[in-house]
């Protein structure tokens, strides 16, 4: 950044008097009125000449603090993941009769919609550690952050898991095993349930990756179309596999209510979708341009590269660049 400054310099006395006599009529102005000036001379004013400077500056960006840096946004995932885990856990336990897979439906996919439009801006709005493995597979969150999401989101499913065990009727928690799932009696319906999970996340997480990292189709109605993309396949596949897609969705549940039944299913299916997601965007689909990582604020400006600061700091150059010394 280049500063332009006018400023002005008074001149000597004796080189004012110098023109108005003559002797060194270099400007038209001085020799033309020396009246004027030696007036100006017993009263001790004189002119002022302007000077231009021009001063070089750099701006130079600051990181933002460590803790918007790497605790704020592992807050935001544990916060947004137990908000998440609850509404879809509670949703499973009082389900009313009659309206089979469309309350969870509807509630785990507006859950997670409003979880990632409020806290997206601070962690990108993971809230999955299958997410966040594709995520930083594509160059969308650094990898120094990738456990500490993973502890953050499973904390956070436990939380939730506990919410909703505190507030839900024992019988209705019981029965429907809190919340956790229990679609697979058999060891015959692995096979499916497995595909399923696979098929299902790997949609969730191709949303995630197009709609909110991809620089050429990102857009701001990511977070709603995060929701309707687990809503469709709660809707579609909750009697195949529960459609979990998210592995801290299946372990707060299962710790809370103690139901392990088939539970590596859940952590195998996204994994593997997400790894399938992460490889095809980074490496098949076109334009797939890295973005801010999501746990990477804006830094504020700084006084010294703002117009203001740039002014105030040229103010306190002056006196160097006019040979007057700095102080």
């Amino acid at each position: 950044m280049s500063l332009h400054l006018r400023f002005l310099k008074s001149s000597s006395p004796q080189h004012l008097l110098d023109r108005a006599r003559g002797t060194d009529c270099d400007q038209e102005s001085a020799c033309s009125a020396p009246a004027q000036l030696m007036a100006a001379d017993e009263r001790g004013h004189f002119p002022a000449k302007e000077t231009m400077v021009d001063i070089d500056m750099k701006a130079k960006p600051l990181q933002p603090h460590w803790y918007e840096r790497y605790v704020q946004p592992c807050v935001a995932e544990l916060l947004g993941s137990a908000l998440f885990i609850f509404i879809g856990c509670l949703s499973v336990v009082e389900d009313t009769e009659g309206t089979g897979r469309l309350q969870p439906a509807l509630a785990h996919g507006l859950a997670l919609g409003l979880t990632i439009a409020i806290l997206g801006d601070i962690s990108g709005g993971h809230f999955n550690p299958a997410v966040s493995l594709c995520v930083w597979l594509v160059g969308g969150l650094n990898i120094m952050m990738l456990i500490p999401y993973w502890l953050s989101q499973l904390c956070g499913g436990m939380i939730g898991a506990g919410l909703a065990k505190a507030v839900a009727a024992t019988e209705r928690y019981v029965n429907a095993s809190g919340g956790a799932f229990s679609s697979i009696m058999a060891d015959e319906q692995i096979p499916s349930v497995l595909v399923g999970e696979i098929v299902m996340t790997a949609f969730l997480v191709l949303a995630v990756c197009m709609g909110a990292v991809n620089g050429k189709t990102k857009t701001p109605l990511a977070p709603f179309c995060i929701g309707f993309t687990v809503t469709v396949n709660i809707l579609a596949g909750g009697g195949v596999s529960g459609a979990c897609m998210n592995p801290a969705r299946a372990f707060g549940p299962a710790l809370v209510a103690n139901y392990w039944d088939y539970h590596w299913v859940y952590w195998v299916g996204p994994t593997v979708a997400a790894l399938l997601v992460g490889l095809l965007v980074r490496y098949v689909m076109p334009g797939a341009g890295r973005r801010a990582e999501p746990n990477r604020l804006t830094p504020p400006s700084h006084p010294a590269t703002s117009p203001v600061g740039s002014a105030l700091l040229a103010a306190r150059l002056l006196p160097c660049s006019l040979g007057q010394g700095c102080k």
